[in-house]
């Protein structure tokens, strides 16, 4: 696992490529991409917290918490939200630290991660609208 300061320091140089002129990309497709990850986390750690105990549908979705935060950390990150970028990393880190608490069967441990991951996404969130940004809505309000 990854401990917080590296994926920190990861998120800052990643922040720090696209500030610095990576490849342009659009706020509108980051916002869509990280709305699809994020309603995806969401979705499966709810579905976790439900069937806890249930270890095939935990192993799966640790499976996917894993490839949605390395999908997650080397998308291309606009400078309008570059600053916003870490707080989704962290997000993915503690969906992807939860899921594997529920593996191993450790529901307390798990609660606590979730919670986190939902605080992260709340700042993510909270820092996109400072910079005049929202994540798109889906269809079914997430």
């Amino acid at each position: 696992m990854i401990d917080r300061r590296t994926l920190l320091g990861a998120a800052i140089s990643v922040s720090a490529l696209a500030l610095l002129g990576s490849a342009p990309t659009e706020p509108k497709s980051y916002l869509h991409r990280a709305a699809l990850l994020l309603a995806g986390a969401r979705r499966e750690s709810d579905l976790l917290r439900q069937r806890f105990g249930d270890k095939e549908l935990a192993r799966l979705v640790y499976h996917l918490a894993e490839a949605r935060r390395r999908a997650a950390s080397t998308m291309m990150v606009p400078k309008e939200v570059a600053q916003a970028h870490p707080h989704l990393l962290l997000a993915f880190e503690n969906y992807e630290r939860a899921a594997d608490a529920a593996l191993i069967g450790e529901s307390k441990r798990f609660l606590v991660l979730s919670q986190r991951a939902y605080d992260e996404e709340r700042t993510f969130r909270a820092v996109l609208r400072q910079f005049g940004h929202d994540l798109p809505q889906s269809k079914d309000g997430s």
